[in-house]
């Protein structure tokens, strides 16, 4: 609001802010309330299903299966996590080789993704996950 001292010839000096400061209010009640559907975390995926496909390549495939209490299977003999790694390493500079990881649905993702980065390391490029079809 701009004061008038009795003369009209002058031009308003002050700049009211208040519908700056309203918007600017607004905006960030906006940000508050989308900036957590923004996260991965929050946010509901879908994953699309699809069907098999047929390979046309004969890799030498290798069975990892592990169980609903995280208990290792490497080609139906029992490992652990040190001697999956040797034997990853030992096999993985093989160009045709291939990790099949077949695991319990009552198996964390964090111990997928355990298994997944220790054949990583031991140079695995191939790696596939056994499902059942739909």
């Amino acid at each position: 609001m701009a004061f008038n001292n009795g003369s009209d010839d002058g031009m308003m000096s002050e700049i009211n802010v208040t519908p700056l400061v309203d918007v600017m209010l607004v905006l960030l009640v906006v940000f508050i309330i989308t900036a957590p559907l923004l996260a991965p975390q929050s946010l509901k995926i879908n994953l699309p299903k699809t069907d098999s496909v047929q390979s046309n390549d004969n890799p030498q495939k290798v069975s990892l299966s592990v169980d609903a209490r995280g208990n290792l299977e490497l080609d139906s003999m029992h490992v652990s996590d040190e001697g999956l790694a040797e034997m990853l390493k030992s096999r993985a500079a093989d160009p045709k080789f291939q990790l099949q990881i077949e695991a319990d649905n009552a198996v964390p993702y964090g111990r997928i993704a355990e298994l997944m980065a220790l054949a990583q390391h031991a140079g695995v490029s191939k790696l596939s996950f056994i499902t059942l079809a739909k």
